[in-house]
């Protein structure tokens, strides 16, 4: 008897949120934050890079971050990645310093920042079902194949349906949590 391996959809199931939170940490809240540079790539030595592998990025306050471009050569291309991020946001740079102004955010930018949180969330539970999907598939075939019963098919199935619900509730909540967030003026 082979009992489905729900330590493997588990893992499976909180990489998805872990995806939806580092792309929630993307997402401007109005103020500073360094996680708000990480997903922007720069070009860089013929390939993209990430930014903290070009840069130091530090927060010198709540409405500024501040990029300190090792290479010199580099500087116009980090202002130019930040500027087309699509972050709204526009650099100035000094010397090797690239400093990022966070403005405020206007209420038409915030519907659209908690409109792009959505369609991550849609993404993140979508993720979750065709992990429960694969699971269920994997309990039928055993079913099927005589390594386990009908009853415990179902009670598997149940189990893994909980599980599912329960991600699910996480990532909800966690849209909830950055609704107010951006929506906080």
């Amino acid at each position: 008897m082979a009992d489905p391996d729900l330590d493997d959809i588990k893992r499976r199931m909180q990489g998805a949120v872990d995806v939806l939170m580092s792309e929630f940490g993307g997402l401007r809240t109005g103020r500073a934050s360094a996680a708000l540079l990480e997903p922007v790539m720069v070009d860089a030595y013929g390939s993209s890079m990430p930014m903290n592998q070009v840069g130091t990025v530090n927060v010198s306050d709540s409405r500024m971050i501040s990029v300190q471009v090792w290479d010199q050569g580099l500087v116009s291309s980090v202002e130019k990645a930040i500027r087309d991020s699509d972050l709204g946001l526009n650099p100035s740079t000094d010397g090797n310093l690239v400093r990022v102004p966070i403005p405020q955010l206007s209420e038409e930018r915030r519907v659209e920042l908690t409109k792009i949180a959505h369609k991550y969330c849609e993404q993140a539970r979508v993720a979750v079902r065709n992990i429960r999907r694969d699971g269920m598939d994997k309990l039928k075939k055993q079913e099927k194949d005589g390594e386990i019963s009908q009853d415990e098919q179902r009670a598997w199935g149940d189990d893994l349906q909980k599980l599912t619900d329960d991600y699910i509730k996480e990532i909800d909540e966690a849209l909830a949590s950055k609704e107010s967030e951006i929506m906080h003026v």
